[in-house]
């Protein structure tokens, strides 16, 4: 990345837009920070959806072996956004997309590690204190620069922003993930008083709180916390009194649920917030009698839900094959698309 301090200068072929790229900072970020709908998805250099052709100028790239990037896409000169620093002005082709306009622009803040706790065997809480505002919407996800870790990591917030809409603080439910990098330093390297640098909000999966057809919310491992921040999201909002929440967690065992008494601590459990779970896999363990549904989540949803999905609107986060299922499954249903909202990660 270019070190002399100066911003780029990126200019939009066929436009008369242009944005300014700080040092350390990506061309896909940067153009978000100015309010430019650059469309996007992981923004890990997973999926490829941040692509732009150059058309002059030169980019460092930051992770040569990102998956959604191809030999093919370097011969033709295309990039990932997420993924390319300027190294100096530039020119790019893109197409923006207004669905992908930010509702709040990106910004840099530090947070402070101030609590952390369990929520079952293999997921926790984290609790960050900011140095600075960062507004988000109930759904989006933060970008995390852990100490020892290459490249940012994306994680969702389960909280929401105050009455003020002004939030100092973000949550984060993060399941720790078999010989992850960034979890493994979260669980067991930093200590509360850590600092790291947090940058958000990003992702497009955040309540919409102008549509007033009842909500689904889906989750399974860490899925949990955006699925939170939207129920917290519903409750918190005068304008969809009307509207009834159901939430449904899909877990591998009984111990792995959770999420239930996140439900009913607010107002309107039961009466409008339901909450239902189910299991893929109830090998008697000698913990647990289970007497919730059984079964993955999709085909759970299918047989509660039925053709009622079509009228919902459909927010879901977790695991990507979960994810894939459930996509296939809604589809199928004939649930239009613009009902559904889920961000890709991988």
């Amino acid at each position: 990345m270019h070190s002399d301090g100066h911003a780029r200068r990126i200019t939009l072929a066929a436009s008369d837009q242009t944005f300014e790229c700080g040092a350390g900072d990506v061309m896909l970020r940067s153009a978000l920070r100015a309010g430019i709908a650059f469309p996007y998805e992981c923004n890990v250099g997973a999926c490829g959806n941040c692509k732009f052709e150059l058309v002059e100028g030169e980019v460092d790239v930051v992770w040569p072996e990102a998956p959604g990037w191809s030999a093919k896409d370097r011969e033709r000169r295309r990039y990932l956004g997420c993924q390319s620093a300027p190294r100096g002005d530039c020119t790019i082709r893109m197409r923006p997309s207004a669905h992908y306009a930010p509702k709040h622009a990106p910004r840099h803040v530090s947070g402070t590690l101030t609590a952390r706790r369990a929520i079952t065997h293999d997921i926790e809480e984290f609790c960050f204190d900011l140095s600075g505002d960062m507004p988000f919407e109930p759904g989006q996800y933060a970008l995390l620069t852990l100490p020892g870790v290459a490249g940012p990591r994306a994680y969702s917030m389960s909280n929401i922003a105050d009455a003020a809409g002004q939030p100092r603080e973000l949550h984060f439910q993060i399941r720790r993930v078999p010989n992850g990098q960034g979890t493994g330093v979260l669980f067991d390297a930093l200590e509360p008083g850590a600092r790291i640098d947090i940058d958000g909000p990003y992702g497009m999966a955040y309540l919409r709180r102008d549509v007033k057809r009842d909500i689904l919310c889906i989750a399974g491992g860490s899925g949990l916390a955006p699925m939170i921040s939207i129920a917290r999201g519903v409750a918190a909002e005068p304008a969809l009194d009307d509207v009834k929440l159901h939430f449904l967690y899909g877990g591998r065992t009984p111990r792995d649920v959770c999420g239930r008494d996140m439900l009913e601590a607010l107002p309107g459990w039961a009466e409008r917030l339901h909450f239902q779970a189910a299991v893929s896999d109830v090998t008697p363990d000698s913990e647990t009698v289970w007497d919730g549904h059984v079964g993955f989540v999709h085909t759970v949803a299918e047989s509660l839900f039925g053709e009622r999905l079509r009228d919902m609107e459909i927010y879901f986060a977790g695991p990507p094959a979960m994810g894939a299922a459930i996509q296939r499954a809604l589809v199928a249903l004939k649930v239009p698309f613009e009902q559904v909202h889920f961000d890709q990660f991988y």
